[in-house]
């Protein structure tokens, strides 16, 4: 079983509107959907991990192989409160 920390980046942002939002997104699952959105920080805080989680998930039922890069973008070690990221274990 391996715990595999993933690097999120949670940025200022607008919506459609031009109102204050929040943007959300793992450098290593970007390319595959990985990031989202949401009106406060926490909230794309939470929609980043669901989104991760889902990802993650679908990896492993078509049994292809979780991304180890680029980077720093995955890693594994204790989860920081300053630079945001998402533990999976599986």
């Amino acid at each position: 079983m391996k715990t595999y920390s993933f690097k999120v980046v949670v940025e200022p942002d607008e919506d459609a509107q031009g109102d204050p939002a929040w943007h959300a997104y793992c450098p290593a699952l970007e390319s595959v959907g990985g990031a989202t959105s949401g009106r406060s920080k926490e909230e794309a805080l939470r929609n980043i991990n669901e989104v991760v989680r889902m990802i993650v998930q679908e990896f492993i039922d078509e049994g292809k192989p979780l991304p180890e890069g680029p980077g720093d973008s995955v890693e594994i070690q204790e989860v920081s409160q300053e630079r945001p990221r998402i533990a999976v274990t599986v």
